[in-house]
């Protein structure tokens, strides 16, 4: 497990079973030796430019946009697994309409209900993700923008466009 902190003299990395990692500058944290790479604050930090260097076998969008179409195409031919930032900050989304019916209920769950809910579909809406991309032979993200507009579809076919 990886914790990246700010320092004025870079970033340094904070690996969690062997202590304190090296210090990297900020344009060389996309190329550390990572396993998981988890770019989760501006937008279009992986580009083409600098998309060949990625060490990470799996990237995990937490920010919105963080790697551009070039990027996805090259991090694509590599081989290299891209959870996108629509799949990946579904959590937030999920977890708000989990609040929206407890206040339309006024009933109220328990945390660990709540976490086991998001675990459930969290899980659920990755696989979901992950097998229609092996099905399509599609990146991740071109797959959960198809099952996104496939779902928006479907609802409209079942209840109509409404005013």
């Amino acid at each position: 497990m990886f914790f990246f902190f700010q320092a004025e003299d870079g970033i340094r990395v904070l690996v969690r079973s062997r202590g304190l990692g090296d210090v990297y500058k900020r344009q060389q944290l996309l190329s550390a030796p990572v396993d998981v790479l988890i770019p989760a604050a501006l937008e279009q930090q992986i580009r083409g430019d600098n998309a060949a260097n990625v060490k990470a076998s799996i990237i995990v969008e937490a920010a919105n946009g963080p790697t551009t179409r070039e990027a996805d195409e090259i991090l694509a031919e590599r081989g290299i697994i891209l959870v996108p930032d629509i799949l990946a900050n579904a959590g937030g989304v999920a977890v708000s309409y989990l609040e929206w019916v407890q206040d339309l209920q006024s009933f109220f769950w328990e945390e660990s209900e709540i976490n086991r809910t998001l675990n459930s579909i969290m899980t659920r809406s990755f696989k979901e993700v992950w097998d229609f991309a092996e099905v399509r032979g599609v990146p991740m993200r071109q797959a959960a923008v198809m099952l996104a507009v496939n779902k928006v579809a479907d609802a409209i076919r079942t209840r109509g466009v409404f005013p």
